[in-house]
């Protein structure tokens, strides 16, 4: 089925939105030019809403703000999920026994976009890959589009989008669960333990990560995680043509590594991208995120010296192993994006300095054994905050016990991060790094992931 049969047409649709962040307050502006009767609802008062409000200002959108109530589904044609809002919550299951279809600003905006368009998902990674795919596509020369999670919901800009132009998304967990289109070229990265809180079991979240794929035809591809297991397994689902990338092994389609140097092929020759030390990207997670992104923007057609270009000058993503600045013989890395045990190992990897850690947060009720382990044999002094700071303590002087021989020297609890920093200031030595990775989300103190990493850049310039 071609992308274009399921569109709806919104003239005069009654709209329900629920969720005023930045992606319901996009799609609520793109709604209203499509002549749709549009209302937002959000369980927040208004006036913790009144950034978002005022974007929307003159606008003809009725707002049911504070709660959702059932009442709202009485005039509903289509019922749009900001994506943090669950499907669990009784309006939603009131709208899915009714009948009442479901949407997101990625779901109608797929349905309606010419260009050429590709989707990233995955546990983690995939920020870091959306923006290497794009900066490829633009150093190829084409005209290219970046969002979804990343930047501007592309919503409303779906008009502008000529068909030649290359598209590039992050799509989440949470957007996929309820997506009935698949883009041109979906890559899932990898499905480890994340989001348990809403998804409630791995089938369930593998499930929704597996949905990227479930709607591309023949022509479509499809870009896997090969040492991922979970990545790997969705092989079986893959309707279109199959591609792979590799850190661990030669794959017949994709890119991998080899003694040293990145590889593309995406016919019969394999290509050098780069050598392993011309890439900037501190960590060797990030190699997997290059591996993946050559073969997305090769996919989108993009050269391989553009491909090259980017892979060994690509600066970064913020609060992505960022450095802050050095301070005394000490550098201190915001790593905020880390809100699973899995992410804080990926930034432990990347180092070879002692480590003074922060970690903390709000618990997903993910396991740290794994990073616990990593925690007591890599990091020298180990700073808990936030709601979660006694179970990751609890966690690695555990480990610590069992392990017997550990470079873990010294755990401090603390509140807030403001506190941790202060200490990792007071603690740290000349030639050390002071790496934040929580391993926890930032919804005990922040707005979000990226608050959290502002407030510790903040915290870190004001050191003296």
């Amino acid at each position: 089925m071609s992308r274009e049969a399921g569109m709806r047409d919104l003239t005069g649709a009654r709209v329900v939105i629920l969720g005023l962040g930045r992606q319901g307050s996009a799609l609520a502006r793109w709604l209203v030019r499509q002549g749709a009767e549009v209302t937002v609802s959000d369980r927040q008062p208004a006036e913790r809403l009144q950034g978002f409000l005022q974007t929307l200002e003159g606008l003809p959108i009725r707002y049911v703000l504070g709660e959702h109530p059932l009442s709202l589904l009485e005039r509903c044609d289509l019922l749009c999920l900001s994506g943090g809002v669950p499907l669990d919550i009784p309006i939603v299951q009131e709208a899915i026994q009714r009948g009442i279809p479901l949407a997101n600003d990625a779901q109608l905006f797929l349905e309606r976009c010419r260009g050429w368009t590709a989707g990233i998902t995955g546990s983690s990674g995939k920020t870091t890959t959306t923006a290497l795919v794009g900066a490829m596509c633009q150093a190829a020369g084409f005209r290219t589009w970046v969002g979804g999670n990343i930047g501007n919901p592309l919503i409303e800009f779906v008009e502008e989008i000529g068909p030649e132009d290359r598209v590039v998304l992050e799509l989440s967990s949470f957007q996929l669960e309820i997506m009935t289109v698949s883009p041109r070229v979906a890559a899932v990265l990898n499905i480890t333990p994340n989001h348990l809180d809403r998804h409630k079991t791995m089938e369930a979240y593998i499930a929704a990560k597996q949905r990227i794929l479930d709607f591309q035809d023949l022509e479509d591809i499809a870009v896997l995680g090969y040492d991922d297991p979970n990545a790997r397994s969705l092989a079986a689902a893959v309707r279109g043509r199959l591609r792979f990338f590799s850190r661990e092994r030669e794959v017949a389609r994709g890119a991998f590594l080899r003694e040293g140097t990145l590889f593309l092929r995406l016919g019969t020759d394999a290509w050098p991208i780069c050598r392993v030390e011309e890439v900037r990207l501190r960590g060797r997670h990030n190699l997997w995120n290059i591996l993946a992104a050559a073969v997305i923007a090769g996919s989108l057609g993009a050269d391989l010296g553009s491909i090259r270009e980017v892979a060994t000058t690509f600066p970064g993503v913020p609060h992505r192993l960022e450095l802050v600045r050095e301070v005394r013989g000490v550098r201190y890395v915001n790593d905020s994006i880390a809100t699973t045990p899995e992410r804080v190992r990926m930034a432990l990897e990347a180092f070879e300095e002692p480590l003074v850690l922060l970690t903390g947060g709000r618990d997903k009720q993910l396991p740290w054994d794994e990073a616990a382990r990593d925690i007591a044999r890599r990091v020298r002094v180990l700073i808990c905050f936030g709601e979660m700071g006694d179970r990751i303590r609890e966690a690695v002087q555990a480990a610590r016990a069992r392990m017997g021989e550990a470079v873990l020297e010294r755990v401090e609890r603390v509140g807030t991060l403001e506190e941790a920093v202060a200490l990792a200031a007071r603690l740290a030595r000349p030639g050390e790094v002071v790496l934040l990775s929580p391993g926890g989300t930032s919804f005990d103190a922040y707005r979000d992931f990226e608050e959290r990493g502002a407030h510790f850049r903040q915290l870190v310039e004001a050191l003296g």
